[in-house]
């Protein structure tokens, strides 16, 4: 059984950092592209950035690009998404996402399993 948890998310300021952490577990870790998804309230799941699988590298939504870093640890089987200079509307939950595909997948439909979320406050 596949299972994804979040964790590190919680209340910062704006222009601070947090970094989230996504433990995979039940599927060969480095077989599989990561991703991370936020959602606020209100509005739909939104892409932020992406892993591929094995050493590969990370792609990011235009939103977050130069301020969030993806990085993955595949002997820890995990996933991480380090974001720098905070912005109000980065509140969210933010669920990691694992997929399969080869390609540069950003559609929340292209991916097969997801964690349960991890909340992240930036007041102003």
């Amino acid at each position: 059984q596949v299972q994804l948890v979040e964790s590190g998310g919680g209340l910062v300021q704006a222009g601070g950092s947090l970094r989230l952490s996504c433990a995979a577990s039940g599927h060969t870790f480095r077989s599989y592209a990561m991703g991370w998804f936020r959602q606020a309230p209100g509005r739909e799941r939104e892409f932020v950035g992406g892993i591929r699988r094995g050493f590969g590298s990370a792609y990011y939504a235009d939103s977050v690009k130069g301020r969030f870093t993806m990085s993955r640890d595949n002997a820890k089987n995990t996933v991480y998404l380090q974001m720098n200079s905070l912005k109000p509307e980065d509140t969210a939950v933010y669920y990691c996402a694992s997929t399969n595909r080869r390609t540069m997948p950003t559609m929340t439909e292209e991916y097969d399993y997801w964690g349960q979320g991890t909340q992240v406050t930036v007041s102003s």
